[in-house]
């Protein structure tokens, strides 16, 4: 039996908080791939949530990532972006922007992992501009959301993924 459209509604749950274990979930990457956040247990992880690709604050703040890979590595952090654009509009931008880690579609059912970390703006049919730091355990160690038209601050990410590895 095909599920309604009301079966595959979105509910945004309250962001997960520091010391609890981040929710799991599978999505596709931007070469339809299948990418499990529990495959990554014994790695840090940074979940990186955007609203669109191809937006002028998304794209300032997954290049600023892009530019700083080494930094993720040196934590030895997977950095995970998504949105809830296709796997072929993060295909395109990615290539197009180089990007060297995975973003992934929160398509369908539409916004469903950005709920599940509450996220995701049902008004708008975004995620919003969250980011999570998880450590080797799964367990949440960072978070931030900012406000729509607000980007992150790199800063931020430096010093959170310092206090993981004791820099």
């Amino acid at each position: 039996m095909a599920a309604s459209a009301g079966d595959l509604a979105c509910e945004s749950r309250s962001v997960p908080a520091v010391g609890e274990e981040a929710p799991d979930f599978e999505l596709l990457n931007q070469f339809g791939e299948p990418v499990r956040l529990s495959e990554f247990r014994g790695r840090n992880v940074v979940l990186v949530f955007f609203p669109f690709a191809f937006s002028g604050i998304c794209t300032g703040e997954l290049c600023e990532i892009r530019d700083n890979l080494a930094l993720f590595a040196d934590a030895d952090a997977a950095v995970l972006g998504i949105s809830v654009d296709s796997k072929f509009a993060l295909r395109a931008y990615a290539e197009s922007e180089g990007y060297g880690f995975d973003l992934l579609a929160d398509f369908w059912p539409h916004g469903a992992v950005a709920a599940k970390f509450g996220v995701f703006d049902a008004g708008s049919g975004m995620a919003k501009r969250g980011t999570f730091i998880l450590d080797a355990s799964g367990i949440v160690r960072y978070v931030v959301v900012n406000p729509r038209g607000r980007a992150r601050d790199f800063a931020d990410y430096r010093a959170a993924l310092a206090g993981l590895v004791g820099i």
